[in-house]
């Protein structure tokens, strides 16, 4: 079995490989503006930002005897949901956001002593997602896919350990936390979890692969011509992410545009991705989402990407089709699927699905994600 790392390298895209230094930029490069001070058709945004309605993300207390039932309907309805009472003590999310000031405050010339390499995606770089837009994003990554040590052995030569402790016992969390969350969410659709083979006798999937994900968004001097991260879905089956206090991440909602995500003291952002859509039969769809940038507050993101072994087939679930609803997707791996994606980006679901609707049943992401580009 591949390992995802191997995954990744197996099907690599093309990054830009020249880096800023945004501390030392004054005014937006035109590489960066993703919209012209004239353009008025504001392709940047496409759909209406909604932050003047109290549309909000739903927020689940993981301690309600009902979360099953509210996950399900918040990942239905949304695919993205913010969950509290999660067993997470502060004080790590506390560590990891001191790591992460640390690593992204060290400078350029430091930073690419740790650069991935140009078919990697472990190290400092650009998002992976960046290859398939004409513009840069205004932010920058650190993505962990196995032992963290050899990276910070070159960013702290002398403090990689106290660095290194602190990835280890957040990835420990994480973990612990994705297959909880998997298990009220397999309960959610009705499906017990001895259903998933690769699960565990206890639910436990110790066979799961994850990556963690570091990203800052340094403040930007035109916020409202940069793009932070553009509008993507998460190949995995879930992800989680801890935000810092600085708004910006938002969530297509249909029907209502853009909603905002703000942060939660203490919650996590919980969104569903392409393999938990498959495996859904198209039930859950995976959210879009993107982040915008602030002009005087830098903001901070850890996300865990979470997905099965990559040699595992993920297939709709036989419990979620029937007359009404057959198989909308054929069997993928996420060693497969990342190949798909690396090729077709928000068009991999698209690829992989064995029928275009239903009843009128329909994939927002799929149709939407063309709709994505820069002025």
């Amino acid at each position: 079995m591949p390992s995802l790392s191997e995954a990744f390298r197996g099907h690599p895209v093309y990054l830009h490989q020249k880096h800023h230094d945004f501390n030392s930029l004054q005014e937006l490069p035109d590489s960066y503006a993703w919209t012209q001070p004239d353009d008025d058709d504001h392709r940047l945004t496409n759909y209406p930002s909604n932050n003047k309605t109290k549309t909000v993300v739903p927020i689940i207390d993981l301690n309600d005897p009902n979360a099953p039932n509210l996950i399900g309907h918040a990942c239905k309805t949304w695919g993205v949901f913010q969950v509290v009472n999660h067993g997470i003590p502060t004080s790590l999310f506390s560590d990891i956001q001191r790591a992460s000031l640390a690593l992204f405050s060290l400078p350029l010339h430091q930073k690419l002593k740790a650069a991935r390499s140009p078919d990697g995606v472990s190290g400092y770089g650009r998002a992976r997602i960046s290859s398939f837009f004409p513009k840069l994003m205004w932010s920058e990554c650190f993505t962990i896919l196995d032992s963290p040590l050899d990276l910070f052995l070159k960013l702290w030569p002398q403090d990689y350990a106290k660095y290194c402790d602190i990835v280890v016992e957040y990835e420990a969390a994480m973990k612990k936390l994705a297959a909880k969350l998997m298990c009220l969410m397999l309960a959610s659709l009705g499906i017990p979890k001895e259903d998933i083979k690769w699960a565990g006798p206890k639910g436990e999937f110790n066979g799961a692969c994850a990556a963690l994900h570091w990203n800052s968004y340094p403040s930007c001097p035109d916020p409202d011509r940069a793009m932070g991260l553009a509008a993507h879905t998460d190949s995995t089956l879930l992800t989680i992410l801890h935000q810092n206090n600085v708004n910006g991440l938002q969530v297509l909602k249909e029907g209502e545009g853009w909603v905002a995500v703000p942060p939660l003291p203490g919650g996590l952002v919980i969104n569903v991705g392409d393999l938990l859509h498959i495996l859904s039969n198209g039930l859950y769809p995976s959210v879009l989402h993107r982040v915008r940038v602030n002009r005087t507050r830098q903001r901070f993101s850890v996300a865990y990407l979470y997905g099965p072994p990559t040699n595992v087939q993920i297939s709709p679930q036989v419990k979620l089709v029937g007359p009404t609803r057959p198989v909308l997707y054929r069997s993928v791996t996420w060693n497969e699927y990342l190949g798909t994606k690396a090729k077709l980006f928000n068009k991999a679901l698209s690829a992989v699905r064995l029928s275009s609707s239903i009843n009128g049943l329909f994939d927002v992401n799929e149709d939407k994600s063309n709709d994505f580009q820069v002025g």
